[in-house]
Order: structure tokens, then sequence, then C-alpha cells
């Protein structure tokens, strides 16, 4: 049964109004993990240099296990420092390399995971588990939602005793295709990652629909 939420009032031109909601729960299909390496120091040429010769490390051990979706999400150089007694005191640079990967394979994410950690991988921003093509899914649940409405309005009108099946005569739609939902983990020198369950996700619709009776 799909769940609803409801605003529902009957209005004094011979129309009902009701809210509907419609949810599909399907299986993710693509992972997308997001991890690298973070290099501090004083001397900012030769953190560069080893944050790029690990980083590299990484890419061909996943390579060497078919794993070849792979791209860099985020290259940057920061300054670090803090202040003593109220003096800013130089801490020397942070150099930090994240990629992205994407997998079709999602019981190889937590050995993608290992595998970089184990090649010199300090960061692991996040996990996303998600449905490439949400459309069809985000589509089932709209005719869910439509369809709940319905459901609502012919049990209104069999109450009110009326003879006539209500007609839609204006539907809103009040949501959209969704936005994949990451699920972050935090940077750490190492993490324990495996195993990982994607679950499912939960695609929803919501309408408004003016009936005529």
């Amino acid at each position: 049964m799909p769940k609803y939420y409801t605003d529902n009032h009957l209005s004094h031109n011979n129309t009902m109004i009701f809210s509907g909601s419609g949810v599909v729960y399907t299986d993710p299909d693509t992972a997308i993990i997001r991890l690298g390496v973070q290099s501090t120091g004083e001397n900012l040429q030769q953190i560069q240099y080893d944050n790029a010769e690990t980083v590299h490390k990484i890419i061909e051990a996943l390579k060497e296990y078919g794993i070849t979706d792979i791209k860099t999400f985020q290259y940057s150089i920061d300054k670090l420092y803090d202040y003593v007694e109220g003096a800013r005191v130089d801490r020397g640079y942070s150099v930090r390399n994240i990629l992205e990967i994407k997998l079709k394979e999602l019981d190889q994410v937590g050995f993608v995971i290992d595998t970089a950690v184990e090649n010199g991988a300090n960061v692991v921003e996040f996990i996303s588990f998600e449905v490439e093509d949400t459309d069809i899914f985000y589509l089932q649940a709209l005719n869910l939602s439509i369809l709940d409405a319905f459901e609502k309005a012919k049990s209104v009108s069999s109450l009110l005793g009326l003879e006539m099946l209500p007609v839609p005569m204006r539907i809103v739609e009040n949501s959209s295709s969704p936005i994949p939902l990451a699920n972050r983990y935090a940077s750490g020198e190492r993490m324990v990652v495996t195993p990982i369950e994607p679950g499912q996700k939960e695609i929803k619709a919501n309408v408004t629909v003016e009936f005529m009776f």
C-alpha cells in the first residue's frame, strides 16, 4: 500500500482537493566511492611528489583488478598554521588528492577501499549507492501517488453518498526525480570498511489533485 500524507478539504465549488504519495523501493545498481591521500609537511615540493606517487600506486593497484572507471575528483593545496600566544605560526602545507571511483559490481566496494588503503589511501570521503536510471522508478511512484489521491477521493465521495465518481481536474506534482544520497564516512588514518551493505533505495513522489464531483 502506498504511504500518503494529506491536507484534504471539500471546497464550495463542487471540487475536492487531496494530496497523495507513492513510494517505490529498488536495489541500487551503481556505487560511487571517493577516496584518496592527504599529505602534510614543510617542503611543499616533496609532499606534492610523495602524494602523487601514492595516488599513482593506488590507481595502478586498482587497475590490476580491472577497476578502470577512476577520475580525479579534488586536488587542493592548503597552507597550515595555528596561533601560539596570539602569534601565527606556520605549520607547513597540506596536499589533498581525492579520486572518484565508479563501480557496477557492488560487492567489490569493500575490496576497492581495502586495496586503496593498503596502497596508501588515508582519506575515505564517502560511498554513494545509487540507481543510475531513477526516472523509471520515479514514474512508478508518481503513478502510485495519483492513485492514492484518487482512492481517497472515492472514499470521501462514498461517505458523502455522492453517485458520481470524482473526476480529476488538476494535478500538481510536488516532487521531482531524486538526487542520489551518499553514505558519508569521516576521514581517518585507517578505516575498517568491510563489509559494506548497500541496502535499498526509497524513491518517493507526491502530488496534489483537485477532483470535481
